[in-house]
């Protein structure tokens, strides 16, 4: 299926590994120019070269999506270096904090910076630009920890992503006369090199291999491109009557206790 992506431009957060840079390759095997940015230059150039895909320009912008000058920055180089702004994927994410009584008020904030506040502001950034192109999609990544308590982590986390997720139907209806479309994915766990569960699989790999044949039907964790697959197609056009919704991509996984690795 053709998802007719040549020549559009898509930025996307947090893509020096894991979901964010599968997500960039992806979108640039489908012809697409993309701009990614992380906060380590070192690991972004690295990504870098990975995405690289003949005919394809990649901006490789580092920068923290956290502090506003930097996201207005990394929205306004990539739309300068790339001509406009088709896509978002708002991949930055992260869980601070632990138990209700432990935890301060910090903690539950810089969640919260992570997890919403960072993809609102890029949001209303690159708005403006998709006004331009006569539309746009926006893509933000989850969890399914947004619903399900059991596998939420931390109170901060679950919470945060609960936020994320209920941003989509308000979001899209507030830019459906833009042509701009906002849906949210939920992924389950995956599995990547240097992230947290591949973390505990090297560590304690007896509890790993415990929560992968109890928590999964299918006897494993998802991986990263099978996520991208699905935030590509949802970016396209050949998903134009999606809009203002949570897509679950998590291969069933089942609430299992387990001390998380984060």
């Amino acid at each position: 299926m053709d998802l007719n992506l040549k020549g559009k431009v898509a930025l996307v957060t947090g893509a020096s590994q894991g979901i964010g840079l599968a997500t960039a390759i992806a979108l640039a095997e489908e012809g697409c120019d993309v701009a990614i940015c992380a906060r380590r230059a070192e690991a972004l150039e690295a990504a870098a070269e990975k995405i690289s895909v003949p005919g394809v320009r990649v901006a490789a912008i580092p920068g923290d999506m956290l502090k506003p000058e930097e996201a207005e920055r990394f929205v306004e180089e990539a739309a300068a270096q790339l001509g406009g702004i088709d896509i978002l994927v708002n991949n930055v994410g992260k869980g601070i904090g632990g138990r209700l009584m432990e935890t301060p008020d910090a903690e539950w904030e810089q969640t919260f910076q992570y997890n919403v506040f960072q993809g609102v502001r890029l949001t209303r950034l690159v708005t403006p630009h998709m006004r331009k192109r006569g539309g746009g999609s926006i893509v933000f990544i989850s969890s399914i920890s947004g619903w399900i308590p059991q596998l939420s982590g931390t109170l901060q986390y679950g919470a945060s992503k609960a936020a994320q997720i209920f941003l989509a139907e308000p979001m899209a209806l507030e830019l459906v006369h833009d042509r701009i479309r906002v849906n949210v994915l939920s992924p389950g766990s995956i599995l990547f090199e240097g992230g947290g569960w591949d973390n505990m699989r090297r560590t304690t790999p007896e509890k790993f291999a415990a929560y992968e044949q109890n928590g999964f039907p299918t006897g494993r964790l998802g991986t990263p491109e099978e996520v991208a697959d699905v935030v590509v197609f949802l970016a396209s056009d050949r998903a134009r009557w999606i809009n203002g919704a949570n897509i679950r991509v998590d291969g069933l996984e089942q609430p299992v206790p387990v001390e998380r690795p984060w």
